[in-house]
């Protein structure tokens, strides 16, 4: 069967009623027949009969044992974390998301937890920063927002040799395109609120994990602290990912059109598209990905965050906000926002430089997108008011 038969028919009728959109149980609690004997849910921050739909749907998707359903994106990597103890250690990719960063550096290190960050591109890098201490390699593959590209195959083997857990934040690709867990890796992580909710209506994080120890572990964390994602947003989530493979593969064939256009563009200095061929491991992507996503990352020749402000503040198509994966095109300045926490220096060895403009491609015709980049160039160059 095809994935975008799959997705359609992994989410259920409603068996007590017929009902082919999933029920919303805006409910607290429920009554129990015996004291402890209930049809399966008790309490909803413990289990909700719309969060559990979508928390089935996210574990057929990425082909996993089970599937957990957060408040945010922050939320369901907070409750991974909490599967490691003080003392334990971290490698995890440099161009990593400013948010995570923000969780390692200011919440998780003052518990005595470490990261190291390496290219983790580069698995002889990897294997180098690993220590006795070290319990996880945490990749993005595509990262934001360089879409530096990571084998995961061959880091699972790295990890897997040293009796290591693999987690991927799978948010910018999303499992039409990509199931980390079937290359090896052991947690996968999604801020929902991108692709695969699509609408830009919901804040929503979802884990996928790859065995029952896992799952038992995460289920413990979800319910003792309590970061769930309510039944609303839940249904709102399950509503978005009808639509997933439709959306996605629209956002991938323009994103591949645009990005081969914006090479050609004199005021741009490089184009980071996995799909381009001048792309350092576009063969990486083409062998893990299905299709090369909807992201795309350019830095301008006059290497700027004047420049860049001029850029970003001058589309018209394009909406400057943070967040990506939605219906409408969005463009951001990483530096003085998504990584706007992450220290100028470190941000800037990962590749995050001043002049640095990410684009999250939406469903909108793809030359009235390219139109309105070029245009916003030109005037950045002639410093046109905008």
């Amino acid at each position: 069967m095809k994935e975008e038969t799959q997705i359609i028919h992994n989410i259920p009728v409603d068996p007590l009623t017929g009902s082919i959109g999933v029920p919303i149980y805006q409910t607290s609690t429920f009554v129990q027949e015996a004291p402890g004997v209930n049809k399966g849910f008790d309490y909803a921050r413990s289990g909700n009969p719309t969060r559990k739909v979508l928390e089935d749907l996210i574990a057929k998707l990425e082909k996993g044992t089970a599937g957990f359903a957060f408040a945010s994106g922050l939320a369901a990597i907070d409750a991974v974390l909490k599967l490691l103890e003080t003392g334990d250690e971290i490698v995890a990719v440099d161009d990593i998301y400013g948010g995570t960063y923000r969780l390692f550096t200011q919440i998780y290190q003052k518990f005595g937890i470490k990261v190291n960050y390496v290219d983790t591109s580069n698995p002889d890098l990897v294997q180098a920063a690993i220590t006795r201490k070290t319990k996880f390699i945490w990749l993005e593959t595509p990262t934001n927002p360089t879409l530096k590209i990571t084998d995961i195959s061959k880091i699972a083997e790295i990890a897997s040799t040293n009796n290591i857990y693999l987690v991927v934040d799978n948010t910018f690709t999303s499992p039409v395109l990509q199931k980390p867990l079937t290359l090896g890796a052991d947690i996968v992580i999604h801020s929902a609120t991108k692709y695969l909710a699509g609408h830009s209506d919901v804040i929503a994080g979802l884990v996928a994990v790859g065995s029952e120890e896992l799952a038992e572990k995460v289920k413990f964390n979800q319910n003792a602290s309590g970061g769930i994602l309510g039944p609303w947003d839940s249904w709102l989530t399950i509503r978005g990912i009808e639509t997933l493979a439709l959306r996605v593969n629209q956002q991938c064939e323009s994103a591949f059109r645009i990005a081969h256009q914006l090479e050609e563009i004199d005021e741009i200095a490089h184009v980071f598209y996995p799909g381009l061929k001048s792309h350092k491991n576009h063969s990486i992507a083409a062998k893990q990905q299905t299709k090369f996503g909807g992201m795309i990352s350019f830095y301008l020749k006059e290497n700027s965050v004047e420049a860049a402000e001029r850029v970003v503040c001058g589309t018209n198509l394009f909406k400057l906000a943070e967040s990506l994966g939605g219906v409408k095109s969005l463009i951001c300045h990483p530096a003085s926002m998504t990584h706007k926490a992450t220290p100028e220096n470190i941000r800037k060895i990962a590749g995050v430089e001043d002049s640095l403009i990410r684009i999250s491609v939406g469903i909108e015709d793809s030359e009235d997108l390219i139109e309105d980049l070029k245009l916003a160039i030109r005037k950045s160059v002639s410093k046109e008011l905008v």
